[in-house]
């Protein structure tokens, strides 16, 4: 009877939440960019991978904890709502699918759905037959989604639109896996033929994104301070959540799984010095405020790919003892830096927005909103 009354009050409040929401973006006609939807991925693996394994299992068996993932799946249902809104006001082509650099976007859109899937699965146990059918529809939305890539591909190839190319390609590979999670997650064990087919179709996204990426930098004149994205950290956010696939699947030896952290860890300190050597250089050249403290909702990828690295790190199983001290101070240390990051983007998304609570985590990601940012090319 209790466990009842509990499921009915956060169902109420869910509901609750998606109607201040939904009337906050019909007043103010509000439509979130193509990426906004990293918000949600950021704060779904953020709960899910770092809170869950620093504080343990025992932590959501609470009635209080759900509280958390209840928010994230109001947000997401929001999202969706602000996006079916803008194919109703005659704008969805032109906010998410017209710029072929940007449809890559929509890969947070399949991976948001993964995590809020995920999440449905793991805290709302009764409300498992929306897990399933979310899981469906979600694997027909990445068929679209990839069919879409592969075509802006093309298109920017064709275009010689090579300069522009960053990280947001990588969401290929991130909204891929993420799939594969979710269908371990709902449905159990699930064909080995189908992960191993998925984790190298998002493998072989991975080269084809990386390899755009590269050619950019190495091929056109460029500035870290300008023309190195936020997004580029998901160079080793889609290789820190193809190992989590490797982990959660059971399909990778723990020889492979080494190799492939050791590759991550690498290309993980590779991508955040440039970062550093990027944050230096705009505060240099712009002073602190805007250099630094600008907030952009690409700046969410950042958190995503801390808290996908984190998670990745905390489940695999090392022998080596020099790679155990990097572990341990790695899981010792990265819990309060993805905290500070999630602090760090909520406190720039209230001043970016007009600092009020019911706006701040919705304004933040809306297009109509302009700020000049870090790098939100």
């Amino acid at each position: 009877m209790i466990h009842r009354v509990i499921f009915l009050l956060y169902f109420s409040f869910l509901l609750f939440l998606c109607a201040c929401f939904s009337i906050y973006i019909i007043k103010r006609n509000v439509l979130i960019k193509t990426s906004g939807m990293a918000v949600v991925m950021a704060l779904g693996i953020s709960m899910q991978g770092v809170v869950s394994n620093f504080l343990g299992p025992s932590f959501f068996q609470s009635a209080f904890a759900k509280i958390i993932p209840t928010i994230i799946l109001a947000i997401w249902i929001s999202f969706i709502f602000s996006i079916v809104l803008s194919y109703f006001n005659g704008r969805f082509r032109e906010l998410h699918v017209r710029n072929a650099v940007n449809r890559f976007g929509i890969g947070t859109w399949v991976a948001a759905s993964s995590i809020c899937g995920i999440l449905v699965s793991k805290h709302f146990t009764e409300w498992g037959i929306i897990a399933k059918v979310l899981c469906c529809l979600n694997v027909m939305f990445w068929i679209f989604y990839i069919i879409i890539c592969i075509k802006a591909f093309f298109e920017i190839h064709h275009n010689h639109l090579m300069k522009n190319s960053n990280g947001i390609f990588l969401l290929t590979t991130v909204s891929t896996q993420s799939i594969i999670l979710m269908l371990h997650t709902v449905f159990g064990e699930i064909p080995k033929m189908i992960t191993i087919s998925l984790l190298f179709i998002g493998l072989g996204f991975y080269l084809i994104s990386a390899t755009f990426i590269i050619r950019r930098y190495v091929t056109n004149q460029w500035a870290i301070e300008t023309d190195w994205n936020n997004t580029n950290c998901i160079l080793h956010g889609a290789l820190s959540i193809s190992g989590l696939v490797c982990i959660v699947s059971g399909i990778a030896p723990e020889k492979v799984l080494m190799l492939l952290w050791i590759f991550t860890l690498v290309v993980f300190l590779i991508v955040e010095c440039l970062e550093l050597c990027r944050i230096y250089k705009r505060i240099v050249t712009y002073g602190l405020k805007k250099g630094m403290l600008i907030y952009d909702v690409s700046q969410w990828s950042r958190v995503f790919t801390f808290a996908m690295f984190y998670t990745f790190t905390s489940l695999i199983h090392l022998t080596s003892s020099q790679f155990t001290m990097i572990q341990s101070i790695i899981l010792q240390f990265g819990i309060w830096v993805v905290l500070l990051l999630i602090l760090s983007e909520i406190i720039l998304s209230v001043k970016h927005g007009d600092g009020s609570p019911a706006s701040s985590s919705l304004k933040s990601a809306m297009s109509g909103h302009r700020s000049p940012s870090r790098n939100s090319k």
